[in-house]
């Protein structure tokens, strides 16, 4: 198992992946890495909706490349540096469902009130990401923001979603692509080492 600093340092995206099958074990282990995060209160309001299906990997991928066109790309070329840019393009314009596992993260508003759940919702997908990466998985991350085309769109996918997955009454935040990757990942950096741009204590 590689060193905690290790795997915190070498984290990148993943939008290519091996169509080899990923064994229940390791995404049951990267599951319970997940429900060890902190969460507001101690909720524990996420719910994790493990998707292998062809049919309905397939749709969800319809979904975010219809997303990415309708107007998330558009909203994005003013944010986004064109290198970055087209990376991104990629992997929305890929094959979601080409990622062996899909990973539904959903909040469950019944558990903690519903400001709570993304401070308690991110955290396990933190964890989640790190223990993929440890036991050498690749993975992607679409938030549920970058899927949102206008306010319309983003409340249709998630309601669509909900019904096909199952997921309702809880609320798509996250979905996450676990598999092994193919090629190289992605090695753009935002910010350089926080020693160069981090705010530090002073006392007078």
């Amino acid at each position: 198992m590689p060193d905690f600093f290790e795997v915190v340092r070498q984290q990148r995206a993943c939008r290519t992946f091996r169509p080899d099958a990923v064994a229940d074990d390791l995404v049951e282990q990267v599951l319970e890495a997940a429900t060890f995060a902190p969460s507001a209160e101690n909720s524990q309001p996420w719910v994790f909706v493990v998707v292998r299906d062809d049919g309905v990997r397939a749709r969800i991928g319809d979904l975010t490349r219809r997303a990415w066109r309708g107007g998330a790309r558009s909203h994005s070329e003013s944010r986004l540096s064109p290198q970055l840019l087209a990376d991104v393009d990629r992997g929305a314009e890929g094959d979601v469902s080409a990622a062996p596992v899909l990973v539904v993260v959903c909040g469950d508003a019944q558990r903690t009130h519903e400001a709570a759940i993304p401070a308690s919702i991110f955290p396990a997908v933190q964890n989640l990401l790190l223990a993929a990466d440890a036991v050498g998985l690749g993975r992607g991350l679409r938030l549920s923001t970058e899927l949102v085309a206008g306010v319309l769109l983003g409340a249709g996918l998630g309601i669509l979603l909900d019904r096909w997955l199952g997921t309702s009454p809880w609320g798509l935040l996250v979905l996450l692509l676990l598999g092994f990757a193919a090629g190289v990942l992605n090695v753009i950096r935002a910010t350089g080492p926080a020693s160069n741009g981090g705010q530090r204590d002073r006392s007078n």
